[in-house]
């Protein structure tokens, strides 16, 4: 399964009670239901990132419009007061090598400007693929083919029951049967199999919504974490549908949850690059080839959350395509936290005692996957927050240092071994944390569906109302965690609900492996009346919000 932030989901400890007199192994499980609070302590090195990110991509195209209007202003004042009269005046010249200077200066930098200005990306549409009914599966049922399956002893299934009854993942999601088999389905044949399903049924359908021939695709990113097979799946792709001999593959493994928007950013900087072009982006997770059959509770977690799932979108560079497309990409900003070993191990695949191989999930995943998070957020809030937000943040941001109830942080943070001291119940009470309202920044959220347990996590954490989480649930409680494809489910829930409006903003936030958070924004560019007809929420958008959203806020 995608290494990835939906073993936030649960940071999970196991403890073995021993046996029982009937000779049955019992175990307890704990689970630390909290992540840490972002703005308690905030990492000031992160801010100034922030600020240092827009002054990067923001001041030089705000003075090159100014410098056009003062030369534009110097050549209608020159106009006015020098070449006009002496027009009229046949006995009097002029500087003609001055005029000609001065209108090839104004050329120049309204030409730079235009040049360097980077160019608009748009998402022309995009599709999330539906297995068919068969694949559908209740949680009895489940249970019933892992049963089946015999991998499993008694406990390992009641461990996965427990689990599951607190997932917040619903009785309709999809997984393929063959997980059933008592034979081994980790096999490169059972890969290729579902990867051929889902990939090809989701690029079947943008190619019909777009309109696009595949041979027109001149850039092709596709990501899944653990199945990698050689050839590559992008190889896979482009054999299938004769792509052209010259398109720009890029296959990413290994990247998690939060792969989806790394892709997108790839895309991005390959269509920078590229004048002209359209770019593919597919993002999946391989469900039978990551299925775990051994008795590592720890490494159960993944199979009880996973569902088969992916997504495929059309990027553009475009001009002409602005009319067409749905979304303009804003920021994309990305956290890495891999450079410190704890971080690094959280999501760790390994094979247990018995040589199968799964995901260790670290007992600290929730503070790591946190404070991921946190920093993440911290850099994106200058770039999107009203100027109101920022001020009073910031203002109360620096009370707060000099008071000394946050510390300035140069190095890493990590989990026990923080720099960044939370605040004291005297300090925190005189200087209470402002924290930012992103409502005023964002119209939707799609925060990646990982589990019951992370969504109202999140949701505490960012003063974010059941409304705005709505999507990220339904996502979960229908189609479970599709790793990476999640926040596209997400985003097609809002287009079914007719939620989205013409120059609404889309905040995509994603946490993974390594570990890492990544955020990308949108703006809708157009008014979206009514869902296309392939949209996977058609045929029950209507039962959603369910009625135990209204309690799912409840930790």
């Amino acid at each position: 399964m995608a290494p990835t932030g939906e073993q936030h989901l649960l940071s999970t400890e196991i403890v073995n009670r021993g046996t029982e007199p009937s000779g049955c192994i019992s175990f307890s499980v704990r689970v630390r239901r909290r992540l840490p609070d972002f703005l308690q302590s905030v990492n000031l090195k992160y801010v100034k990132l922030g600020y240092r990110y827009l002054i990067n991509h923001g001041v030089f195209l705000a003075a090159v419009p100014v410098l056009v209007l003062v030369f534009g202003a110097e050549v209608g004042r020159f106009i006015r007061e020098e070449l006009w009269p002496k027009l009229w005046d046949t006995t009097a010249g002029y500087d003609l090598v001055f005029v000609l200077v001065t209108v090839a200066v104004f050329i120049f930098t309204l030409s730079y400007y235009l040049f360097s200005t980077p160019r608009s990306i748009y998402l022309i549409d995009f599709a999330c693929f539906k297995p068919d009914d068969d694949l559908k599966v209740t949680k009895e049922e489940f249970i019933e083919l892992a049963r089946k399956s015999g991998k499993f002893d008694e406990a390992s299934l009641e461990f996965q029951k427990k689990i599951l009854e607190s997932s917040g993942i619903g009785d309709e999601t999809y997984v393929p049967k063959t997980i059933g088999l008592p034979e081994n389905i980790s096999t490169m044949k059972e890969g290729r199999a579902e990867a051929s399903m889902v990939i090809f049924g989701a690029l079947d359908e943008l190619f019909e919504k777009t309109g696009i021939q595949p041979k027109d695709v001149g850039v092709l990113v596709v990501n899944c974490s653990v199945f990698n097979p050689t050839p590559s799946i992008s190889a896979m792709i482009i054999n299938h549908y004769k792509m052209r001999g010259d398109i720009l593959s890029f296959n990413l493994g290994g990247m998690g949850c939060s792969a989806g928007v790394i892709a997108v950013d790839l895309a991005r900087d390959m269509l920078q690059a590229n004048a002209n072009n359209v770019a593919v982006v597919v993002s999946t997770e391989i469900v039978g080839y990551n299925w775990y059959p051994g008795r590592d509770r720890s490494m159960l977690i993944p199979n009880c959350f996973f569902r088969m799932g992916c997504s495929a979108l059309l990027l553009s560079n475009r001009r002409r395509d602005y009319r067409r497309a749905k979304y303009r990409l804003e920021h994309i900003v990305r956290t890495h936290k891999g450079g410190n070993d704890s971080s690094f191990r959280s999501v760790y695949q390994e094979e247990d005692p018995q040589r199968f191989k799964g995901l260790k999930i670290s007992k600290d995943l929730v503070e790591i996957g946190g404070d991921a998070i946190k920093t993440n957020i911290t850099t994106l809030g200058p770039l999107v927050l009203p100027f109101s937000e920022q001020l009073l943040f910031f203002s109360t941001l620096i009370k707060r240092y000099l008071s000394g109830t946050i510390k300035h942080e140069h190095g890493v943070t990590t989990p026990g071994n923080s720099s960044e001291q939370l605040p004291s119940p005297s300090s925190s009470s005189s200087t209470k944390p402002y924290i930012p309202d992103y409502k005023l920044a964002f119209e939707h959220f799609c925060i990646h569906a990982a589990s019951k347990t992370v969504v109202n996590e999140l949701q505490r954490n960012l003063g974010l109302s059941d409304a705005n989480m709505e999507a990220s649930r339904a996502t979960l409680h229908r189609f479970g965690n599709t790793s990476s494809s999640s926040i596209w489910y997400e985003l097609a829930y809002m287009e079914a609900k007719g939620a989205v409006k013409r120059g609404d903003r889309v905040w995509q936030l994603t946490f993974g492996s390594g570990f890492k958070c990544n955020s990308a924004v949108w703006k809708s560019v157009r008014l979206m009346e009514k869902p296309s007809a392939n949209n996977p929420w058609l045929d029950c958008i209507d039962r959603y919000p369910t009625e135990a959203f209204s309690h799912s806020s409840q930790v």
